[in-house]
């Protein structure tokens, strides 16, 4: 294969031996590449680079009025890993609207709500999606995602059109590659809210996120960017962080082997990835798919938005010692069923350090949502301490760098029910008001 216009530091990442990381080393010395990709243009650059590339506003599904693909031309933001297997990408009318399946995410997708220009609320509303979610299904309907609603039935309608209906300005985003880099994520908030703005002439927007979500606007809001990335432009009024894991996470390290059993194919997984394993034991024969695991590997990086939020909880809530290899998965090595890494290689990424010391400023308003309820149906739950079936109550608690927490509410709800239930919802939008 040849090396085509492949950026430098992607075919460093893929030098796995020891001359190889340590080639890729000096070249990040050498050239000024970033931990995390090529260095950033300014942000004067940037501003100029973002362009309208399509307009969709014929046979819109979910209730939605207006949908455009963006393109930030900073050529940081770069097309990323997508599984081979296809469980990463775009379907149905986002493939349309991004016009691929495995889009580069120097693209993403701004949807409109009805009453976009012409409702009385002042301040528009931004919603940002969790992983391996996108627009549609995390806030217009959740009865279409293939992970579930957190119920047996699922409602056809979701925030957006309970805030459009109530008078509020309403835009969601959808991200390119749904388990995606946050500081990708986090550029992309900031050039939404610059649309949105110039497109309602209001001076602020409120932005609600969700799981994943909640780390990529917090980055923005509190500055947590690259050399050259967008500094934080006194845009958002209120942050509103819903079962965010605000202190981190580690449910996929800490109960063994069971969570991989929902990524491998061979165990009967299939939507979900950013396994703690490279090797599993499936019925008796051991597969290996380090494509679906939560590291860098040598066939690349599939899911480093999640690696981002990685965080260790065993000194607070003891290991579930009962569970498949639930030692050797979070310390790394080899088990009974299953070769893992282990937490502390992945938390080598993770961003919640940067986030606790990089406090959000004290003009922006925060609220957190939480829930307390683990009984999402078919799924390995949270049980090692209080959680909403994914996150610990404690780390969406968790205020650590966040400076004016002005209101917090828990709700006995699960991770998924927490974005649609009509107590949620009414929740948000008394916040808002």
């Amino acid at each position: 294969m040849g090396l085509g216009k492949r950026p430098v530091h992607r075919i460093l990442y893929r030098m796995q031996s020891s001359a190889g990381r340590a080639l890729w080393i000096i070249a990040l010395l050498a050239v000024g590449i970033g931990a995390y990709g090529a260095a950033w243009p300014t942000p004067q650059a940037r501003a100029s680079s973002l362009t309208l590339e399509a307009v969709f506003t014929e046979g819109l599904q979910n209730g939605w009025v207006r949908v455009e693909r963006w393109r930030d031309l900073n050529p940081a933001l770069i097309q990323e890993d997508f599984p081979p297997d296809g469980r990463l990408d775009q379907s149905g009318q986002r493939k349309v609207f991004f016009g691929s399946a495995r889009p580069p995410s120097s693209r993403f997708l701004l949807y409109y709500a009805p009453g976009w220009d012409r409702n009385p609320r002042p301040v528009p509303v931004l919603l940002v999606h969790g992983a391996f979610e996108n627009a549609d299904w995390a806030w217009a309907n959740p009865s279409e995602s293939p992970l579930g609603c957190g119920a047996l039935s699922c409602p056809s309608t979701g925030l957006m059109q309970f805030l459009s209906e109530r008078g509020y300005r309403v835009f969601a985003l959808s991200f390119a590659h749904s388990a995606g880099d946050n500081f990708f994520w986090s550029e992309h908030i900031a050039n939404a809210i610059w649309v949105i703005r110039h497109r309602t002439g209001a001076s602020q927007v409120d932005v609600v996120a969700w799981s994943k979500g909640v780390i990529a606007a917090r980055m923005y809001v509190s500055g947590v960017r690259k050399s050259g990335g967008t500094p934080y432009r006194g845009d958002v009024r209120r942050l509103i962080l819903i079962a965010g894991p605000n202190g981190g996470w580690d449910w996929v390290f800490r109960h063994g082997t069971y969570p991989s059993a929902w990524i491998y194919p061979e165990c009967g997984g299939r939507w979900l990835g950013g396994s703690a394993h490279t090797v599993l034991n499936c019925w008796g024969f051991y597969y290996s798919h380090p494509e679906l695991s939560i590291y860098r590997t040598s066939v690349g990086d599939f899911f480093p938005g999640l690696r981002q939020f990685v965080w260790p909880w065993d000194d607070v809530y003891p290991l579930p010692w009962w569970e498949p290899d639930a030692w050797t998965t979070y310390y790394g090595g080899w088990g009974w069923y299953s070769y893992s890494r282990g937490i502390g290689e992945a938390k080598a990424d993770s961003l919640i350090p940067a986030l606790r010391a990089s406090p959000t400023p004290d003009a922006v308003a925060v609220y957190l949502l939480c829930g307390s309820a683990a009984d999402i149906p078919f799924w390995h739950n949270e049980h090692t301490g209080p959680s909403d079936g994914t996150i610990l109550l404690a780390s969406c608690r968790d205020r650590r760098g966040l400076s004016n927490v002005q209101g917090e509410a828990i709700l006995d709800l699960n991770h998924l029910r927490i974005v649609w239930d009509p107590a949620a919802m009414a929740q948000v939008e008394a916040w808002l008001r």
